[in-house]
């Protein structure tokens, strides 16, 4: 089951105007050839994690398809796998080293999204 925190971070994504989306993509590629490929491997869900991240950021994402292809081809799913990856590492914040957390959150953080603390509050 996905946590109450990460929940609230894919909730950001129906928010994000479709150039904050395109400059958190590319910042996520840029940032892959600086830890960011290394810090995506630790984060291994489970299958049934996996999926249900995976179907909430879809469900999030996917009302605004016409929006965000609209703004640049392919946007969409370009969100969409930026946004999987980050709510990867929220979900797994307080087992992700500090530094891969800090790498995969710092796009959405340079966008304004508010980062959740890695340590667990009491609503996690």
């Amino acid at each position: 089951m996905v946590d109450a925190v990460t929940i609230r971070f894919i909730g950001t994504a129906a928010q994000l105007a479709p150039d904050t989306l395109a400059a958190v993509y590319d910042d996520m590629v840029r940032l892959r050839g600086r830890g960011g490929r290394e810090a995506s491997r630790a984060l291994k869900l489970s299958a049934s994690h996996e999926s249900e991240l995976q179907a909430m950021v879809r469900s999030t994402l996917l009302p605004r398809a016409d929006e965000l292809n609209a703004f640049r081809s392919g946007l969409l799913s370009r969100a969409n796998s930026a946004y999987v990856m980050a709510a990867r590492a929220v979900h797994r914040r307080e087992s992700l080293a500090p530094e891969d957390y800090d790498v995969l959150l710092s796009p959405f953080a340079a966008a304004g999204v508010e980062i959740p603390p890695r340590a667990a509050g009491p609503d996690s």
